[in-house]
């Protein structure tokens, strides 16, 4: 990870012990609007019915925790993804306080209740198992149970990472941090390895509680992730 990013995580760690409860807060359903927090944006064009399905599937940080209902990281992706020239229909698959317990839990359900096969889930969750301190053998073996699903059923993923906090302590980071791209390495998806990289520490990126990213922060992990995204779908190829 760049210098840049080492310094968001440490800023990162200095406020997700303090944020905890945060972590529970919202619903994937129906997210909180924020105040003034949106980014520019054009109208979406119209996607057709039968483009490809991307289901966007995390936490909070997918759900689009107090933003509006075109701020989020599914719209803002969809929309992007559209920017440039890849039509496809970026389901919102977040639902805020997920663990990677319940993630897996409610993985099948999504999966088995789509309009369509999905072509392609960005995978998000372990954030919440951090914060509330989730012994990293757990995280790693739902982690694992949700990705044997995925490629059981022939669909590609982007998997974006978390990074322990500082707080936590050295030991639980040796044994957090390499989940992610060891996961990705064994079932050949994806990573990006930090969301919230090049935007947490910034003040005009995030949500006040210093754990969420706003608009202009969504926008910032899309420009990231959306060149991912578009190598990994079998039909932007």
């Amino acid at each position: 990870m760049k210098t840049a990013g080492w310094r968001s995580v440490l800023t990162y760690g200095c406020v997700a012990i303090l944020c905890q409860p945060l972590a529970a807060c919202g619903s994937a359903e129906n997210p909180s609007a924020s105040t003034n927090d949106t980014a520019a944006s054009t109208p979406a064009p119209s996607i057709p019915a039968n483009a490809p399905l991307i289901i966007a599937f995390g936490d909070s940080l997918y759900a689009g925790y107090q933003l509006g209902p075109k701020d989020g990281l599914a719209p803002q992706l969809q929309a992007a993804l559209a920017e440039d020239g890849v039509v496809a229909r970026v389901q919102n698959a977040g639902v805020s306080g997920d663990t990677t317990a319940a993630g897996r839990q409610r993985l099948t359900y999504v999966l088995d209740n789509a309009k369509a096969k999905p072509a392609l889930v960005v995978l998000g969750l372990g954030g919440n198992d951090m914060l509330r301190g989730i012994d990293a053998a757990q995280t790693r073996a739902n982690l694992d149970a949700m990705l044997a699903e995925l490629k059981k059923r022939d669909i590609p993923v982007v998997l974006t990472g978390m990074v322990a906090a500082p707080n936590l302590g050295p030991e639980y980071a040796k044994k957090f941090n390499p989940i992610y791209p060891e996961l990705a390495a064994k079932y050949g998806a994806s990573l990006y390895p930090f969301i919230l990289d090049n935007v947490v520490g910034h003040s005009d990126l995030m949500l006040a509680d210093n754990i969420h990213p706003n608009a202009k922060g969504v926008k910032i992990v899309v420009e990231g992730l959306a060149p991912l995204v578009e190598d990994a779908l079998p039909d932007a190829k």
